[in-house]
C-alpha cells in the first residue's frame, strides 16, 4: 500500500497563507500535487472560520484530502493537570472530520491523569496524538515516560514523531526512533541544520542524508506530514516533488 503523504500548511509560510486567503486556498494545491491529507493548524484559523468548521471540513472533501488537526496545546499543563481545553478542542476536531487531533506533551508527572483522559477520548470518539515539541517537555525521557503510561493504561494514545525537533530538545533523533518507533502513527518530516546557536528546518533532500535515512527506522504505514518550507516559483511543482519523494523513499533492510 502506498505512504499516505499529508502536507502541513504552514510550509506554505504564514505570508504566504495570509496573502492567499487562508489554509482552505492551499487544499487545491496540495490536492493536485497528489497528496493524500492537509494538516490544519488551529494557530491559523480565525475566529470566523473556527466558528464554521464544518465548512472547512466539506472544503477539505471537496478536494479528496484527509485532514488532521494540530493545536498550539500542551495535554498537561505545569502542575500536571490535563489542559481543560482538551474536550472543546476535541469537539472542534470531530466538526472538522479530521482523523486525529494532535497536541504537545507538555508537563505529565502523574499517569493518575490518564483516567480522565481516557473518558474523555471515549466520549468524543475522536483520536489523539501527542508530538515531542522543541522544549524541554519534549525530551526523549518525558516521551517515554508518558508512552509508558499509556501503555500500563491500555491507553489509545499514539506519538506523532517529528523528526527535527529532537535536536530542539538536546536528543539524537536516531535514538529516539529506535526507542519509540511502535508507538508512532504519523511523522513529521524535516531536517534540522544549526543556524547559530539554534536550528532551522530545511528539506530533507537539502541536508545530511541521515534525515531520509532516519524514516527507514519508522514504521511504514505511519502516515508522513511534510513541515519544512515548500518554497519556489511553483507551490504545486514543489509540493509535487516532496509528495513523491516522501512517498517513493525506498527503505532498506
Amino acid at each position: 500500500m502506498p505512504r499516505k503523504i499529508i502536507v502541513v500548511t504552514t510550509a506554505y509560510g504564514h505570508d504566504y497563507l495570509h496573502a492567499q486567503g487562508g489554509q482552505i486556498a492551499v487544499l487545491p494545491i496540495i490536492a493536485n500535487a497528489g497528496a493524500d491529507g492537509v494538516e490544519i493548524r488551529r494557530e491559523l484559523l480565525s475566529d470566523e472560520e473556527l466558528a464554521h468548521l464544518p465548512s472547512l471540513a466539506f472544503a477539505v472533501e471537496v478536494n479528496h484530502l484527509q485532514a488532521c488537526y494540530s493545536v498550539p496545546e500542551p495535554l498537561c499543563l505545569a502542575d500536571g493537570s490535563l489542559n481543560p481545553c482538551l474536550p472543546a478542542l476535541l469537539e472542534e476536531t470531530r466538526l472538522l472530520n479530521a482523523l486525529w487531533l494532535k497536541v504537545s506533551l507538555g508537563y505529565f508527572q502523574d499517569s493518575a491523569v490518564l483516567a480522565t483522559l481516557g473518558d474523555w477520548l471515549a466520549s468524543s470518539g475522536v483520536a489523539l496524538v501527542v508530538e515531542n515539541d522543541q522544549t524541554a517537555c519534549g525530551t526523549l525521557a518525558a516521551m517515554q515516560r508518558f508512552q509508558s503510561a499509556c501503555q500500563a493504561q491500555a491507553l489509545p494514545v499514539t506519538l506523532t514523531f517529528d523528526t527535527g525537533n529532537w535536536l530542539w530538545a538536546g536528543d539524537a533523533p536516531e535514538q529516539a526512533a529506535r526507542q519509540l518507533a511502535p508507538a508512532v502513527s504519523y511523522i513529521h518530516v524535516k531536517a534540522a541544520v544549526a543556524d547559530g546557536e539554534r536550528f532551522r528546518a530545511v528539506p530533507p533532500d537539502q541536508a545530511d542524508p541521515r534525515w531520509l535515512a532516519l524514516l527507514n527506522a519508522l514504521p511504514a504505514d505511519a502516515p508522513r506530514g511534510i513541515e519544512f518550507p515548500l518554497t519556489g516559483d511553483s507551490p504545486l511543482d514543489v509540493t509535487r516533488y516532496y509528495v513523491n519523494l516522501l512517498r517513493e523513499e525506498p527503505r532498506h533492510a
